[in-house]
């Protein structure tokens, strides 16, 4: 058997153009971008521009008549049904009039037919938002005008927010705040809606806040004005659409149910009072007939006391509209644009803020509704419109016999679904750094209100990126007995290394912030792995080689390549040689402008990591002399095509490969 030193070395040169020290590349990823873009734009035709502008377009001009009308009309009905009654419940939420929630439900739907990209969404008022409507503007008078018309300028201010957002494709922004911190987030919301309900359950008033603590210290100490006539009615009518909604979830022939629920609360309620006429139960009382009137939002002095609320609702539109809008358009089978989703919203918020809407969004159980009911196109949103315009006209009157108790119990009913104590259990189960954020986050949001909760647990979300940024996945590798295939030896305990050399996979892209941590990981298995066990190779008596395999590092920035000088002139001091194994273009690019490659050597560098390995065991020395530069045959005279040719003939065993007693193919990088 011929020893590793005596191996002749085939070198196969890498077939990408080499960018040296003091060049430039020819094209970098931005430019290259910034080509494809003005490609596509230079490509669209008229028809694409007008389908970007309105995306409407798209079903209006494949629409099916046949087979997509019926649907979209029974789905539009029973969702637009839905609407109404839930439409005056979430503005009684809001601290608005019943009347707001009904305008909140007619402009902004119409709009997002015509600027929204997804077929299925039912856009209008919601109670999380409507929750954050009034805990922004509870220091001012509900009853006043001026609370009334904050509101509207709410709506505008998300809509600009919105629009930009969506124009400059920022809503990738939104994917720091985990899926924990938004579960804790809406489980702590709709417990505090539930409760900032009981005082039309209980017959007397609580105060306003979006803490927990106040709202039990009110409901305690008000106990003795309690009134059973509409605690009854409520807890009735609430069981009543607890039923109907859970028969319309289980059983698929009474799917309708869960759609009619809220009007059937509104029907039993109204007939009861119409009937008995109780003085103890209060009512929504004279709702406006008509419809709304076009206005300019007014009182833009508060414009600053309303931003940090214009952000969270904005996220909340991000996180909830656009997730639902996507899942659906995946269940239907057309793609969807989230940026183009969140400009729909946007531009339908700011005509809503013209004719007297208070921010709209998507509604996860309309949405839901509305896909089990068949919609196929936005058709079914201009049927919901429709109706709430036909209330707003005809309906009006009947309105006013409409318990206050109804209406709570309509809102409990919406927001007991978002309780979402499963996902803490699975989080529980799954991921306990997950558990925490939702704790925390559902903590924070209870007992010390929705925007320090949501900015502890965005502040978590963030905390933990940072910190796994900061502290990267570093693993040493070893060799599959009888491949060529390295993988973690934690995770693959029978891989084996070899005498003198360390392999090292770093596995997240290099900069300022992990460049520390990633060197002194590296020193810590210089040290470890030279006095661990299942090695191989010739007896040496220190690390001669520092092998890192770069596939997974997709960026490296300035701080990154000198941390790497300061690494490789500490090893050279030490007579220990890095090899570079398999970086992408971009970071091969970084390295070679920054002269870390000629300061390494192109020899060097390689295509794989067992190619770097086989050069480095030819020149794993027995003293402590510096290793030895690797020696290329006469085979670089080759053709390419030559080259591979040669290379495929030599079919090589797996266990010759091992032995040594077959020739190596090596692929430098370079």
């Amino acid at each position: 058997m011929r020893s590793p030193a005596n191996r002749t070395v085939k070198v196969i040169p890498f077939q990408h153009s080499y960018t040296g020290g003091d060049s430039t590349p020819t094209t970098s990823s931005s430019s290259s971008s910034l080509s494809r873009w003005r490609t596509k734009l230079k490509r669209m035709k008229l028809i694409d521009w007008i389908e970007l502008c309105l995306p409407c377009s798209r079903w209006i001009r494949t629409y099916n008549w046949r087979e997509y009308l019926q649907p979209d009309v029974v789905s539009g009905v029973t969702v637009g049904i839905m609407l109404v009654p839930q439409s005056m419940s979430y503005a009684k939420l809001a601290g608005l009039q019943p009347i707001y929630g009904l305008y909140t439900g007619l402009v902004p739907i119409f709009v997002y037919c015509i600027f929204g990209s997804s077929r299925q969404l039912a856009v209008g008022p919601v109670a999380l938002v409507s929750l954050l409507v009034s805990n922004v503007l509870g220091n001012v008078d509900s009853s006043g005008e001026l609370y009334t018309e904050l509101a509207i300028l709410l709506s505008l201010m998300v809509g600009i927010l919105e629009c930009t957002m969506g124009l400059l494709r920022l809503g990738w922004l939104i994917r720091f705040i985990s899926h924990s911190v938004i579960s804790g987030f809406t489980t702590a919301s709709a417990i505090v809606i539930a409760l900032s309900q009981a005082k039309y359950f209980l017959g007397y008033s609580v105060v306003r806040s979006s803490e927990i603590i106040p709202l039990v210290k009110s409901i305690i100490s008000g106990a003795n004005k309690f009134s059973w006539p509409p605690f009854v009615m409520g807890l009735t009518i609430l069981a009543i659409m607890l039923t109907m909604k859970q028969l319309g979830k289980t059983r698929k022939n009474l799917r309708f149910l869960r759609a009619v629920g809220p009007l059937t609360a509104v029907v039993l309620g109204t007939t009861f009072v119409k009937i008995f006429h109780p003085s103890s139960i209060s009512l929504v009382g004279e709702i406006p007939q008509g419809l709304p009137s076009f206005s300019i939002p007014k009182e833009f002095g508060h414009v600053k006391s309303l931003i940090s609320t214009t952000f969270l609702i904005t996220g909340v539109a991000i996180l909830e509209s656009v997730g639902i809008a996507k899942a659906l358009a995946a269940k239907n089978g057309y793609e969807l644009d989230s940026n183009q989703e969140l400009f729909g919203l946007g531009v339908a918020n700011i005509f809503g803020s013209f004719f007297s809407a208070y921010p709209a969004t998507g509604s996860f159980s309309r949405s839901a509704v509305n896909h089990e009911s068949g919609a196929k196109t936005g058709l079914s949103g201009f049927i919901m419109g429709i109706i709430i315009c036909s209330a707003l006209l005809f309906m009006t009157p009947l309105f006013e016999f409409i318990p206050q108790c109804a209406l709570a119990a309509i809102v409990v009913s919406a927001v007991i679904g978002l309780v979402d104590y499963e996902e803490a259990i699975f989080l529980w189960r799954v991921d306990k750094k997950d558990f925490f954020l939702w704790t925390v986050t559902s903590t924070t949001t209870l007992f010390l209100g929705i925007e320090i909760g949501v900015l502890v647990g965005v502040g978590f979300s963030l905390a933990f990126v940072i910190h796994e940024s900061a502290n990267p996945h570093v693993a040493v590798l070893g060799r599959l007995p009888g491949t060529t295939v390295y993988r973690n030896i934690q995770q693959y305990p029978e891989a084996y290394t070899y005498n003198g050399i360390v392999i090292v996979r770093i596995d997240a892209p290099l900069y300022f912030a992990n460049t520390s941590f990633i060197k002194d990981r590296l020193r810590e298995y210089e040290i470890m792995v030279d006095q661990s066990g299942s090695r191989r190779g010739p007896e040496v008596e220190r690390i001669s080689f520092v092998i890192l395999e770069m596939a997974p590092v997709t960026y490296a920035d300035s701080s990154a390549v000198q941390a790497l000088k300061e690494l490789y002139q500490e090893y050279k001091s030490r007579n220990i040689q890095i090899a570079i194994a398999n970086p992408n273009r971009d970071v091969l690019e970084t390295l070679a402008k920054s002269g870390f490659i000629d300061l390494v050597g192109k020899e060097w560098c390689f295509v794989r990591v067992h190619d770097a390995v086989q050069v480095c065991l030819q020149n794993v020395q027995t003293s402590t002399g510096v290793p030895k530069t690797p020696q290329p045959s006469l085979h670089n005279s080759l053709s390419f095509f030559e080259r591979l040719k040669e290379k495929r003939k030599e079919d090589i065993s797996s266990d010759e490969m091992e032995s040594g007693e077959r020739d190596s193919i090596i692929e430098p990088l370079l």
